[in-house]
């Protein structure tokens, strides 16, 4: 897999519930996105990266399970000015699976929230999606 260099950043948040351990959060995140820089703040979990090979587990499962079109068709509907989003299954990330939500509740404890924002931000979608 060939990263491209791209100036981007990339955010990741996900809202801590009461009945949940906020440490659990942060590993649920640190398994889907190393190198990002992982804070606690009030109740939200929220991690930033500034590195495209952040991305490089979400990469590999688009490509290894043949999810192109479900991810290129969030990341597109999301589309807005030079960043977009999608929504992850935050119990399947601290098992390290990667799972899409189309809808915010289909994670019953809440998604994380992926964000990516670059003037590449064309760019990027298409090597997320096509491998470019």
């Amino acid at each position: 897999m060939r990263i491209p260099n791209f100036n981007c950043k990339i955010e990741m948040s996900a809202q801590v519930n009461f009945s949940e351990d906020p440490t659990k959060i942060e590993r649920a995140i640190a398994n889907i996105f190393p190198f990002s820089k992982i804070k606690n703040e009030n109740f939200e979990i929220i991690a930033k990266s500034k590195e495209l090979r952040s991305f490089e587990k979400i990469y590999e499962t688009i490509h290894a399970n043949h999810l192109q079109k479900i991810y290129g068709r969030s990341l597109d509907n999301n589309l807005k000015d030079d960043a977009t989003w999608f929504f992850l299954n935050k119990q399947a990330a601290f098992v390290e699976k990667i799972v899409i939500c189309d809808e915010a509740e289909e994670s019953p404890l809440g998604p994380i929230l992926v964000t990516l924002t670059s003037s590449n931000i064309d760019e990027i979608i298409d090597w997320i999606v096509l491998g470019n």
